[in-house]
């Protein structure tokens, strides 16, 4: 990815020693006098070469793993919104398509959207490999701005696993694991690189001035589109939708795990956008970090309170999913451009956000579309969201590059997931038998269960 980066000087933080020194000990006059020579020395020096790399590589590595610990909190609201029959397999998905996705991201998927894109649709396919700038003994050789190439390759990775995650969640209690797993492999080698080339490798989405910050929609949104090409093929859960059009609800098991679920994707956000300034070797970078982190906060807890407003105003009370999902809804929406908005535009945002999933949900069930965690609402109607926001605050950006960005996009990732679901449902077969639907996928696809104990009474064991 290109990556703009700047210099800061070391003398900066030398003047501020000298004028609390000269502040307290010489009086004002002379703290004047240090000032006006720190402002001419201080664009002479700037930070090294070998600081901007090991602090630019440290901001990967430490957002990286909030990132990877959203797969964490993937499964913990996944597995509270399903009932407890199907559990295990939810946790077992989580676990399997994040190993999935840093295989293949390896093997292919990381060159496939950085390697050679050039403007076009998509790089050279292979193995990742990279030199950074260090001699045989060690010593640092190479410029300012730079990273340690396996930081960058980790902290784009950990997005390739949260896209993945989004369809897991929509197809919940009624898919196989084997098939679910071999469209995971897909998604991650394939789909997702080729659209990610398209605009954060330099390609023509890029070119054609599209933007999206840290992924409203090369993320989320293709997440949502290959859920409901899924969701689309593989159909309800039993018993979801009667005869007579009615929705029967099928509540989650264990709303504090969902709830717990909740609280880490929030956390994990910060590395999510945060980490997406793709730099932090300067003052201005790391006071454009602590903006993205505030506007990102902002967002996510404007979704909940609007959340909860509405379902008070809709439905007579407050329902604690939608809460949930509205906090997600503002955080997808604020992910485009979480850097330009005014903390009260993210609070609009995000507030819109949280608005449109509370809006979107039962729009789904009239339309007989069974989406068990409410993905599609969060990630793909908030995604699109999100992205038609970024000219409102980014006056570098126009809303008709933005349309074309989603809908080239969105066609792409449907198309070809509904395509792959297709080969896997008239090959392997997607969907689980009546009867194992009905005794759930624990036991019927894996044989064992998260809460083995439920209904045995005292027996002990």
């Amino acid at each position: 990815m290109i990556r703009s980066t700047s210099t800061v000087s070391l003398a900066t933080l030398a003047g501020a020693v000298t004028l609390a020194i000269l502040g307290a000990t010489g009086g004002p006059a002379l703290a004047q006098e240090a000032a006006e020579a720190v402002t001419e020395v201080a664009p002479v020096l700037p930070v090294s070469a070998e600081t901007a790399y090991i602090f630019n590589s440290f901001s990967f590595l430490i957002h990286g793993l909030l990132v990877v610990f959203m797969t964490t909190g993937f499964a913990m609201l996944e597995s509270g919104l399903v009932r407890t029959k199907n559990t295990t397999m939810q946790l077992t998905k989580n676990i399997a398509l994040y190993s999935i996705s840093g295989l293949t991201f390896y093997v292919i998927g990381y060159n496939l959207m950085y390697n050679g894109v050039d403007g076009g649709f998509f790089g050279i396919p292979g193995p990742w490999s990279a030199e950074d700038p260090l001699s045989a003994d060690g010593t640092f050789t190479g410029d300012a701005g730079g990273y340690a190439a396996a930081s960058d390759w980790f902290f784009q990775m950990a997005f390739v696993a949260t896209a993945v995650s989004i369809v897991s969640g929509t197809l919940a209690e009624r898919i196989k694991l084997w098939p679910f797993l071999a469209f995971a492999v897909v998604l991650t080698a394939v789909i997702y690189p080729i659209q990610g080339a398209w605009v954060w490798g330099g390609g023509w989405l890029s070119e054609a001035g599209f933007s999206d910050f840290a992924g409203s929609t090369l993320v989320h949104s293709v997440g949502g589109w290959a859920a409901l090409a899924g969701a689309i093929l593989l159909g309800a859960r039993a018993g979801k939708f009667g005869p007579d059009g009615r929705v029967h609800p099928m509540p989650g098991a264990n709303l504090p795990l969902a709830t717990l679920g909740t609280f880490i994707l929030w956390l994990g956000w910060f590395g999510f956008n945060g980490g997406s300034q793709l730099a932090m070797d300067s003052a201005s970078n790391v006071t454009d970090i602590a903006t993205i982190y505030l506007n990102t906060n902002l967002a996510a807890a404007a979704g909940v309170v609007v959340a909860m407003i509405l379902t008070q105003v809709v439905y007579g009370k407050v329902d604690l999913t939608m809460a949930l999902n509205g906090a997600l809804g503002g955080l997808v929406a604020i992910t485009a451009e979480p850097l330009a908005p005014s903390p009260l535009m993210a609070i609009l945002i995000g507030g819109i956000g949280g608005a449109l999933v509370v809006m979107s949900v039962p729009l789904l069930d009239k339309l007989k579309i069974d989406d068990v965690v409410g993905a599609i609402p969060v990630h793909l109607v908030c995604g699109i969201w999100g992205t038609m926001a970024v000219p409102l605050t980014n006056g570098d950006t126009n809303f008709g590059a933005q349309a074309l960005g989603i809908v080239s996009i969105g066609v792409f990732v449907f198309a070809a997931s509904l395509v792959f679901w297709l080969v896997l449902k008239m090959t392997m077969g997607i969907r689980v038998s009546p009867e194992e639907e009905a005794l759930g996928l624990d036991k019927a696809e894996l044989g064992m269960e998260a809460y083995p104990e439920f209904g045995r009474g005292s027996q002990a064991i």
